[in-house]
C-alpha cells in the first residue's frame, strides 16, 4: 500500500506537518521503471516523451491517487530483418585483424576518437572513454551517427524537450543478424548517440554489451555530457529557484509525488494544482489545504538518475531550508540533484470565501 502520498487528499492527515521530509521509499517502490536504454538491436529510436501528456497524466493521477501505476513499457526488437539478414553498415573504423571483442576494446583508434572529442557548448563533460554506455530510467532515445560527433548529439538533445544528458560511444555490432549458420559474423562499428532526461554519470555507464548468439556486442569510447541549464518556468508559478538540496521545512508539508523517468517538474506543477482543486472541493470547516509551493528534484540511486520527486507545501520556503541532500537505505545511497522551487504566483489562502 502506498503511504504519505499527497496526504492532503486523505482524511486524518495534517497539512502543516512538522515531520522531516525524508525520502518516501514507499512511493518510489510503487513506481514502475521505464526502459533504461535502447533495445540491443536498435539502430534508431527517436524520443517520444511528451511533456504535455506527462503533465496531464500527473494531474489525473493526483486527482484520484490510484494504487497502480502504468505498466512497464515493453522493449520490442528493432533493426532486425530476419535470420542472417544484412544489417546497415556502420560508419566507424572496423577492427578486423583479428575481428574479436577483445581486439575491439583494445583498439587505440577508438580511445583517441573519444579523448579528442569536443565538449559541446553549454554542456559539462561527465566522463570520457569508458567501456560502457549509460543505462537509466531517464532514457529518451537513440540515434546512430555517421561520425563521432558530440555537437550533433548535443543538437539532437537540444531539439528534444526535457533532454539534459547525452552519451556518445562506439559499439561493435554484427554485420548480419546472428542466427544458425551465421552465429558469429564479421563486425561493424557504429557511432551511437543516446539521449536522457537527466544528467549522465559514470556510475550509470553500466551497459557493457550483450551476446547475440555467439557474437559479442561491446562498447568503448563512451563519453557523457550534461546540459548546464535549469528546468523551464510554468504558468501560474514563479520559478525555478535553485536550491542546494531538497527542502526540509519545519511546517506546511503536504506530501509527495514521484514520477520515474525524465526529469520533468511540470508533473509536479500539475499535481500541486490538482491537489489544491481536490481539497477545495472537500473543505473542512470552510478551510482546505492549498499547494502554494513545490520542490522538484532528480532522485538518484547510487548516483544513477531515477526520476522526478515532488514535495508539496502550503507555503513557500527559501534556499536556507534546502538541507536534505540524500540518505541511505541499507547500502544504497539516494541522493538529491537539480533541486528547484516553484511558488504559486497568486497565493491561495486555503479559505472558502
Amino acid at each position: 500500500m502506498r503511504t504519505a502520498i499527497l496526504v492532503s487528499a486523505f482524511a486524518g492527515l495534517v497539512a502543516a506537518s512538522p515531520v522531516a521530509q525524508d525520502i518516501n521509499f514507499d512511493e518510489i517502490d510503487a513506481a514502475a521503471l521505464p526502459p533504461q536504454g535502447p533495445p540491443v538491436t536498435a539502430v534508431s529510436q527517436p524520443p517520444t516523451y511528451n511533456a504535455a501528456s506527462a503533465s496531464y497524466s500527473a494531474a489525473v493521477q493526483a486527482a484520484t491517487d490510484p494504487a497502480t501505476i502504468s505498466k512497464l513499457r515493453k522493449r520490442t526488437p528493432q533493426g532486425v530483418n530476419g535470420n542472417c539478414a544484412v544489417q546497415p553498415d556502420g560508419y566507424g573504423p572496423k577492427t578486423h585483424n583479428p575481428d574479436t571483442d577483445s581486439a575491439f576494446l583494445a583498439n587505440s583508434t577508438y580511445d583517441n576518437i573519444a579523448n579528442g572529442a569536443a565538449t559541446p557548448q553549454g554542456y559539462t563533460q561527465n566522463f570520457v572513454d569508458l567501456q560502457g554506455a549509460t543505462e537509466s530510467p531517464t532514457y529518451m532515445g537513440l540515434y546512430t551517427l555517421q561520425t563521432y560527433d558530440t555537437v550533433k548529439c548535443q543538437q539532437l538533445c537540444d531539439a528534444t524537450a526535457y533532454c539534459s544528458g547525452i552519451n556518445i560511444y562506439l559499439e561493435r555490432d554484427p554485420s548480419v543478424n546472428p542466427a544458425t549458420g551465421c552465429d558469429n559474423p564479421a563486425s561493424i562499428t557504429n557511432f551511437k548517440c543516446t539521449l536522457f532526461g537527466a544528467p549522465v554519470t559514470s556510475d550509470s555507464a553500466t551497459n557493457v554489451g550483450q551476446w547475440r548468439d555467439n557474437f559479442h556486442v561491446v562498447i568503448t569510447g563512451s563519453n557523457g555530457y550534461s546540459k548546464n541549464a535549469p528546468p523551464p518556468s510554468y504558468t501560474n508559478f514563479t520559478g525555478p529557484t535553485e536550491f542546494g538540496g531538497a527542502i526540509n521545512a519545519p511546517s506546511s508539508y503536504m506530501g509527495v509525488k514521484y514520477y520515474p523517468g525524465v526529469y520533468d517538474p511540470s508533473q509536479c506543477a500539475a499535481s500541486c494544482q490538482t491537489t489544491t482543486a481536490y481539497d477545495h472541493r472537500h473543505p473542512t470547516n470552510g478551510a482546505y489545504h492549498a499547494c502554494n509551493f513545490f520542490n522538484s528534484y532528480m532522485l538518484s540511486i547510487n548516483n544513477v538518475p531515477q526520476g522526478t520527486y515532488c514535495s508539496m507545501y502550503t507555503q513557500a520556503w527559501d534556499r536556507s531550508y534546502s538541507t536534505n541532500f540524500g540518505q541511505y537505505r541499507g547500502s544504497d545511497y539516494y541522493s538529491v540533484s537539480q533541486s528547484y522551487g516553484y511558488t504559486l504566483t497568486t497565493q491561495d489562502p486555503g479559505v472558502i470565501s
